[in-house]
């Protein structure tokens, strides 16, 4: 590769050697798309240039990998680096290079200088803005200092934790520079290729200004926005900016800038037509949506200065199976996120899911040629699992029924299902003989699931025994742990078969067939609703406190039993009191809906950290923070028998009070049960997993993996392919790397159209009437005043007594750290959601539901709780701590706050 190279020249394909703005000019060029010419400094001479620096920059790289450097250590670190790449001499060949290129462009041309770094305008990372760019830059000696300063801005401090936070060696980074004719804007600024903010991929939005891009991207100034329909190129939306300030090229080289206003649109239809065409070009060229800068010269010509990807959308979500009516907008809910899954599901997790669905589509009547390949409703999007929730939303019945399920379950969901109310897409057929026909559909599909799962039989037991219901549960798990029944000495093809088996035929109707024991507890709940006389805020949640039967409450009691029999340093695996407990709830695990992920009997670390947390408080410090679950269950259990007894004694009727009572018992025994569909789901993935990893043994020692576990990276038909003797290890790698790249994802969205739209984005951001307070759904009454513990991983978290914990979601392998938490704020769920239920067990105040909880409040944070008000408010750092219930709740005297120092 030589010092310089001209941007059409085949080289600039190669990131390494040019850097990602460079290779994509390259592509914009060879395209056909306007794009002023121009030519690179490539990384070579940027190494040979700091090859003398070596020695120097080693030990300050070895400082930028060790993972102690702090926020506040970084900026002196890459300040170093940056002032000695500044004293450097430009070697004399580069300025020679330099000056004849540029002489090439023009003796006196005015020219734009931008860094290339080769960790810029990637697919997964855009680096927007990190490095330096200089305009109007004119003459042989400036340019050839602005290569230099664009050298010493790699590393910014803004730069350098771009790249360490996205692990980047400094070592591996080089800088190549960008330099290319100006264009005598009279206007520019930046388009994207989808809407950034709501995600909707048929919408180009473009930022403009008078003068050059610069005001814009430094976010300057309010530009004119447009937002334009790509496809016809119709004007959607146009906002007038104020400007303000115009950026424009100097004589003599250099930029000022002057005042400017307008009140009139800067761009005319036929011009935002142009941009939007060639940004789909651009788009189409790259195969993904793209950022990029624009500018009109005088004689109205469009030009695009540079394109990156756009790395904060969400992946579009993809159906399994063709979608009907092609050409409409389909409704997708994230399925991972409502079980409480923030991370990537790995592809064997996905598989299992697709199996599932696949089979239970078939049970109530679909056609489903492939069941490995999932039902009609199941979709993919950024490794996670969606529903494609479009049927039910355009049927009479089923949106009645989504609607009602979200407000208890995910109530974000429902106001934000709402605002599809009459889009013509998901509103339902107009004419009575289309909503009978699809009601009737609908209530048939529902019966073949009711049939095959025995669900309206479980339910009719749950009522008039429910001691029955409890005994028949326990018994149908238990059997489910005795799966699959394979024959002696059996291949790895038929434990395969056993599994597909196992996921397609007894998984679907598992959690339908538990979920009719707990049922009818709701039914009554909602008929005492309707019985009880003078009901009151927070009386029939008093009554669901300390319920029996639920084995997310037991488990939970009974580690915490287990921390009490264990001193912090006998807490390991071959511990008898542990190994009856791995033995009991050994199937759970953290993120346990994903097949691929390890159970807590494989892996039990997170569960002796969690015991030794429990273990570390001691009789001394259990006695004096007053931390005891167990009498907390107790009590709340008393409580809610005297709230029963309360709600009786109100109603004079003897009739309707003995209907109440009939309620009421049967609530409080059924209702705990809900639990169990979960764990029987569970307990069936963990056979499934069983057999998966013996058959990864075999494979690992055919040498056709390289561990039993890396099956976790394949799905079924991928595993099936492994066994008849396909070496898959490159795709393992490959697929680990896509799935690690996707942890560090933040931001999952609830609901997606399919043109990726984020249906809670269209609401734009809510006003903001407090910065100090947040607000959520009610979830667990009460009200605590203590210190915000921020966890987005349970694996290794660490909570002090009377903390409060703040998750984006929980599931069962999160609730080990309630027993010692004061309260609970999450950013999903609703008052029937996992963690809602499990806080109200265990008396602790708790809000969900709340938007941005875990980036707007932080660990150390001090934040009033009221569960009740729904509310969240950040405190200052001396306040008093409080911890107090409603009337109505259940006696909150474990768990206190803990005051910082005490």
């Amino acid at each position: 590769m030589d010092l310089l190279v001209h941007l059409r020249d085949s080289e600039c394909r190669d990131v390494a050697a040019v850097g990602g703005k460079a290779v994509n000019l390259h592509a914009l060029l060879a395209a056909g798309l306007p794009v002023p010419e121009g030519f690179v400094v490539s990384t070579r001479a940027y190494r040979e240039a700091t090859a003398c620096l070596q020695e120097a920059l080693e030990p300050l790289f070895e400082r930028l990998r060790d993972p102690q450097l702090t926020a506040a250590e970084l900026p002196d670190v890459a300040a170093r680096i940056r002032e000695f790449v500044s004293l450097i001499d430009l070697p004399t060949a580069l300025r020679r290079a330099l000056s004849s290129a540029y002489t090439h462009l023009g003796r006196a041309e005015p020219v734009a200088v931008r860094s290339s770094a080769t960790a810029e305008d990637l697919r997964d990372a855009s680096f927007a803005g990190q490095q330096d760019t200089y305009l109007n830059v004119i003459g042989g000696d400036a340019v050839a200092a602005a290569v230099h300063a664009c050298w010493a801005s790699l590393w910014t401090t803004r730069a350098v934790a771009y790249r360490r936070e996205r692990g980047i060696d400094p070592a591996d980074v080089a800088l190549a520079v960008v330099v290319q004719r100006m264009v005598e804007a009279a206007s520019a600024g930046v388009m994207f290729t989808a809407d950034p903010v709501t995600g909707c991929r048929t919408h180009t939005v473009i930022d403009a200004n008078a003068g050059l891009g610069e005001s814009v991207v430094s976010g300057e100034v309010n530009p004119d926005r447009y937002v334009v329909e790509t496809a016809t190129g119709a004007v959607l939306e146009q906002r007038i900016g104020d400007r303000g300030v115009a950026v424009r090229a100097r004589a003599g080289g250099g930029v000022l800038r002057e005042a400017t206003s307008g009140s009139t649109p800067l761009l005319t239809p036929a011009e935002l037509g142009q941009l939007a065409a060639l940004g789909h070009r651009a788009q189409e060229l790259f195969g993904a949506p793209q950022d990029t800068e624009w500018a009109i010269d005088g004689g109205g010509t469009p030009w695009l200065t540079q394109a990156r990807p756009v790395t904060t959308l969400y992946p579009l979500v993809h159906r399994a199976q063709p979608a009907p009516n092609a050409g409409q907008r389909r409704l997708f809910l994230c399925a991972s996120l409502a079980q409480g899954l923030t991370r990537p599901i790995t592809p064997l997790g996905r598989s299992a899911f697709k199996l599932i669905t696949g089979g239970g589509a078939r049970i109530v009547g679909f056609d489903v040629p492939d069941v490995r390949r999932g039902g009609p409703a199941y979709a993919e999007g950024g490794q996670r699992i969606f529903g494609d929730i479009t049927a039910p939303m355009r049927n009479p019945v089923g949106r009645h029924i989504a609607l009602f399920a979200m407000r208890y379950m995910e109530t974000r969901s429902a106001i934000a299902l709402g605002r599809l109310h009459d889009e013509p897409d998901f509103r339902p057929p107009s004419g009575r003989v289309a909503a009978v026909v699809g009601g009737a559909r609908a209530a048939l599909r529902i019966g073949r699931m009711f049939v095959a799962s025995r669900l309206p039989i479980h339910a009719a037991i749950s009522l008039v025994d429910p001691a029955q219901a409890v005994a028949r549960t326990t018994q149908a798990i238990a059997d489910l742990r005795a799966l699959p029944q394979l024959p002696p000495s059996p291949t790895a093809l038929m434990r395969l078969d056993a599994v597909e088996q196992l996921l397609a035929t007894r998984a679907p109707v598992t959690m339908p067939g538990l979920a009719g024991y707990a049922i009818p507890g709701f039914a009554v709940l909602a008929a005492a609703r309707a019985l009880a006389v003078d009901l009151r805020p927070g009386d029939l949640e008093t009554v669901l406190r300390g319920l029996p039967h639920n084995v997310t409450t037991q488990m939970d009691l009974e580690l915490w039993a287990l921390s009490g029999r264990l001193r912090a340093g006998e807490v390991e695996p071959s511990t008898p009191d542990l190994a009856g407990f791995l033995d009991r709830w050994g199937d759970r695990a953290v993120a346990e809906i994903d097949l691929g992920m390890p159970r807590w009997r494989e892996e039990p670390d997170h569960l002796l950290g969690v015991l030794r947390n429990y273990a570390r408080l001691g009789p001394a410090q259990a006695a004096q923070t007053a931390v005891d679950p167990a009498a907390q269950f107790e009590a709340a259990a008393v409580s809610a028998q005297q709230a029963v007894e309360d709600l009786l004694a109100r109603v004079p009727n003897p009739a309707r009070r003995a209907a109440l009572g009939f309620a009421l018992d049967r609530a409080r025994r059924l209702i705990g049960l809900r639990e169990s569909p979960k764990l029987g789901l569970i307990t069936l993935l963990a056979r499934a997993r069983e057999q998966t990893l013996l058959i990864g043994a075999e494979l690992a020692a055919d040498g056709l993996l390289d561990a039993p576990q890396d099956v976790a990276f394949l799905d079924v038909i991928e595993l099936r392919q492994a066994i008849e003797g396909a070496d898959l290890r490159a795709r393992v790698a490959a697929v680990r790397a896509d799935y690690d790249a996707e942890l560090r994802r933040r931001h999952i969205p609830r609901l997606l159209l399919s043109d990726g739209t984020e249906l809670e984005a269209l609401a734009g951001p809510a006003a903001e009437t407090d910065k100090n307070t947040l607000t959520g759904t009610p979830a667990s009454s009460g009200v605590v005043t203590a210190t915000a513990r921020v966890v987005t991983d349970p694996v290794g978290a660490h909570l002090e007594p009377g903390e409060i914990l703040v998750a984006p979601s929980t599931d069962p392998g999160w609730t080990p750290l309630f027993l010692t938490a004061g309260g609970l704020v999450m950013e999903m769920g609703g008052s029937n959601s996992h963690g809602a239920v499990v806080a109200r067990e265990y008396g602790i105040p708790a809000v969900v539901g709340v938007p941005h909880a875990c980036t707007r409040l932080h660990t150390g944070d001090r934040l009033r709780v009221d569960g009740a008000a729904g509310t969240i408010r950040i405190e200052p750092a001396d306040s008093v701590p409080e911890n107090s219930v409603s009337e109505n709740s259940a006696p909150k005297n474990s768990v206190p706050p803990v005051v910082p120092g005490q």
